[in-house]
């Protein structure tokens, strides 16, 4: 049971994924939890007058005494992991081993223990999301009136801030916590309704007592700090995991986005932001110059192998043919674990970038400045229309200007667009070459813009002010 470089381990052993959800999704804290709901489970029973407070103190005596050896030994006999790990437990416990699991089905102890990861792992989740929202509300509130030209299409469009395309971001960040935070507010276990769901067990078990399979299950599962679904067969419902994934692919997709973004804008072309690189990075062993935006990728990268695993949970939700099936228990065993340690990583490595993302100011100026006077023309079209020229006729005069000036600044020369229009008889019929030369000044065309993304930062510190897990 120890393993190297030597052989296969998985990169979320060591490269992705913080320390804390590491240990949250650890083969010894998945037994402890284990052991926690029998725990759980005989202090119920016990409190029902079924097994002997004596027995229940054994149990806890024991119940971090995790010896995953034992385990693996007796697993190789039973074939059956619970199984083993049941009696490995009982052979530490000489006076409460014998009521382990008593009434249980593997589900119940399963199903309840992965609801108390999938918890544990939300609040870590919203816990960094909440970070990279208070970075995004000051990089808004910081950028929020620095003019910068908005790409549609990939092409020079009109003018934007800096700070309404973090707006976009922090938007959608938002989206993500309030889902993110509904999921943890409501997740459930699956109770303790033994093989099928009927509690026929704990009902047999409680017969002579004045407390029903209810009673016992209200109290095993206010020990263990989830409620229950009202309803389960052997198994929990999958759509409770569909969802989470869904929530941490939707999640995914936002952070994506956002690291494309960061990714085109750090390309040569545009070269309006940048992300940090050390002195002693290297960009390629091939190319000495190279400065790749590796953290944007990287994010982008694993926001992809998130997403890939919704459609796992999706047909494990829809294949679970009536009362359960064991065609979900190894996949499960992969994709829990493996999505929340990849979200865990991707959001950190957001924060990062965020909290050290460059503006070149001087490239934005410059993009401003070369392809500014383009989107401006549509001023030009609304004021001399509005003097009383024909807006069809008008249209196509500076199209045809708009498309020979393109050509010229796609060759190296510089946008000589006002000195076109302000030449132009028809358009100077309806507008003076000075007001023309005042509406091509687009540093001010961006409306209602920052407005918008400052009002949208006091949204996300309001939002954050009242945040509770």
């Amino acid at each position: 049971m120890k393993f190297t470089h030597e052989t296969f381990i998985s990169p979320l052993t060591w490269r992705y994924g913080s320390t804390a959800m590491r240990q949250l999704w650890c083969e010894k804290h998945r037994r402890r939890l284990i052991r926690r709901f029998w725990v759980a489970l005989a202090e119920g029973q016990a409190e029902c007058g079924i097994v002997s407070s004596e027995q229940v103190a054994d149990l806890r005596a024991h119940k971090d005494d995790i010896d995953l050896v034992r385990s693996a030994e007796i697993e190789k006999d039973v074939r059956h992991d619970l199984v083993a790990e049941i009696m490995t437990y009982a052979e530490q416990c000489p006076i409460g081993g014998g009521i382990i699991h008593l009434g249980a089905t593997s589900n119940d102890a399963l199903d309840n223990m992965d609801a108390l990861r999938m918890q544990a792992g939300l609040q870590l989740l919203i816990g960094k999301l909440q970070e990279l929202l208070e970075c995004t509300r000051a990089r808004i509130e910081q950028w929020a009136d620095i003019p910068a030209m908005a790409f549609t299409h990939i092409q020079p469009a009109e003018p934007t801030t800096v700070g309404y395309r973090m707006a976009v971001y922090g938007q959608d960040w938002l989206m993500d916590l309030n889902a993110l935070q509904l999921l943890f507010s409501e997740l459930k276990g699956k109770g303790i309704k033994g093989a099928v769901g009927t509690a026929a067990s704990y009902q047999d078990l409680l017969q002579g007592t004045p407390y029903t399979a209810a009673d016992l299950e209200e109290r095993v599962m206010a020990k263990l700090g989830i409620a229950a679904f009202p309803i389960a067969t052997q198994t929990m419902s999958r759509k409770q995991e569909l969802d989470v994934l869904q929530a941490l692919g939707g999640l995914a997709s936002s952070l994506h986005k956002f690291a494309l973004d960061c990714r085109l804008l750090q390309g040569e072309m545009m070269g309006e932001w940048r992300e940090p690189f050390g002195s002693h990075q290297v960009g390629s062993s091939a190319m000495p110059f190279k400065r790749n935006p590796i953290t944007a990728e990287n994010i982008c990268s694993l926001a992809r192998q998130i997403t890939a695993q919704v459609m796992v949970a999706w047909q494990n939700h829809a294949n679970s043919m009536l009362e359960r099936t064991l065609d979900d228990s190894g996949n499960r065993r992969l994709y829990l674990p493996e999505v929340f340690l990849l979200a865990d990583e991707v959001l950190d490595k957001a924060i990062r970038l965020l909290q050290t993302l460059e503006l070149d100011t001087g490239r934005i100026a410059t993009t401003f400045e070369t392809y500014g006077k383009f989107a401006a023309s549509e001023r030009i079209l609304l004021a001399a229309t509005k003097a009383g020229g024909d807006r069809q006729q008008l249209h196509e005069i500076i199209r045809l200007h708009s498309l020979e000036v393109w050509r010229e600044v796609q060759q190296g020369r510089p946008n000589n667009l006002d000195e076109r229009l302000m030449a132009d008889a028809d358009i100077r019929s309806w507008l003076a070459p000075d007001q023309i030369r005042s509406l091509l000044d687009v540093d001010g065309y961006v409306g209602d813009a920052p407005a918008r993304a400052k009002a949208l930062a006091k949204a996300i510190a309001a939002r954050l002010s009242k945040l509770t897990i």
